[in-house]
């Protein structure tokens, strides 16, 4: 499926990823094993040394999730907040991604997948809750910058999805 330009798709592809995710996470051979897949150089993305097993990368998602949550929250509450809270930024996220992981070290995975399973719910309903134009009409409101709402559904949702399938796909891969 492309990138949704319009609720109905964005919508879809939210929920349809979540389910696709949920499919490759009982296909992993071992749910409790840490990833044993080889991290190569081309390899150069943080994450691939970061997230070690599924409950890491359960949590990541859940983390994003909560920062679409609060942002929207408020901003809709009329207090500017940007997407990322300080003290980070799109060059620094990366450090914020490591405080996700390093928080929920102690979290079970049952609990993780909890956590993620209601805040899909919470990000999914939020999303019902705005226009076709409020999504995707880039500036529609002034604290989305020179994006639109829908884009940042779709970047904590279906694309976000994506990305755990691949990483999870490539240690079920790993493990034939």
């Amino acid at each position: 499926m492309s990138r949704p330009t319009i609720k109905t798709d964005l919508m879809t592809a939210g929920e349809t990823g979540y389910l696709k995710l949920v499919e490759v996470m009982q296909a992993l051979p071992d749910q409790t094993q840490d990833f044993n897949f080889e991290v190569t150089e081309k390899m150069t993305e943080a994450h691939w040394r970061r997230d070690q097993n599924l409950r890491d990368v359960l949590i990541h998602l859940y983390e994003w999730h909560q920062l679409l949550l609060n942002w929207v929250e408020a901003n809709q509450n009329g207090k500017a907040e940007p997407f990322l809270p300080v003290p980070y930024n799109w060059k620094t996220y990366g450090q914020m991604n490591q405080e996700f992981w390093e928080k929920h070290q102690t979290t079970s995975l049952e609990d993780a997948k909890k956590l993620l399973h209601d805040s899909h719910i919470a990000v999914m309903t939020l999303a019902d809750t705005f226009s076709n134009e409020e999504l995707f009409t880039k500036q529609y409101f002034s604290w989305t910058g020179t994006s639109s709402l829908g884009a940042y559904f779709i970047s904590a949702t279906s694309s976000h999805y994506d990305w755990a399938m691949k990483k999870l796909k490539k240690q079920i891969k790993a493990n034939r």
